[in-house]
């Protein structure tokens, strides 16, 4: 395999954890989807950062943030803020009677808006990726159940919104 193929998931893992950062952006901030798409591309990710190395009062080092995807990354988050009811209706429906998107924290609203569009609006990325990646980015944020909690709602979402790829490869 060669270095292109192996960066490339890491570039789509990183757009769609830049997406997740950038939508919550949105919501805490106000900001527009263009605001804060311009931000992330200018100058919030895939440049450098400067890091105090942990535990340690040395100076601060500069290191490579990660280089991603950024088609999909601005797909995603225009995407998730223009259909933000339609996905919140979806979200709303795999939760548990008494819990609405509501209640839940912006962070994890965020990972579920993104996870959600990705998998009603992007039929070129297979259901379990999409699943996947997302409880791999809930997992960055959680220590605790939410990774497992993210999982069950883009499961029981993408059973809805991709039933024939979920069913096919599940043998249902």
């Amino acid at each position: 395999m060669t270095e292109v193929a192996r960066a490339a998931p890491r570039r789509l893992a990183a757009a769609r954890l830049a997406a997740v950062q950038a939508l919550y952006q949105c919501e805490i901030a106000g900001a527009s989807a263009d605001q804060v798409i311009g931000d992330f591309l200018d100058r919030g990710v895939g440049g450098i950062a400067l890091m105090a190395p942990e535990g340690e009062e040395s100076p601060e080092v500069e290191v490579a943030l990660a280089k991603f995807d950024k088609p999909l990354f601005a797909a995603i988050v225009r995407g998730a803020l223009e259909r933000k009811a339609d996905l919140d209706t979806m979200i709303d429906g795999a939760l548990s009677e008494g819990w609405s998107i509501d209640r839940l924290e912006t962070v994890m609203r965020s990972i579920l808006r993104a996870g959600a569009y990705e998998l009603s609006a992007r039929a070129s990325t297979p259901p379990r990726v999409a699943i996947s990646e997302y409880v791999d980015i809930a997992g960055a944020f959680y220590a605790g159940t939410e990774p497992g909690m993210v999982n069950a709602l883009l499961d029981r979402i993408a059973r809805v919104v991709r039933a024939g790829e979920i069913g096919a490869r599940d043998g249902a």
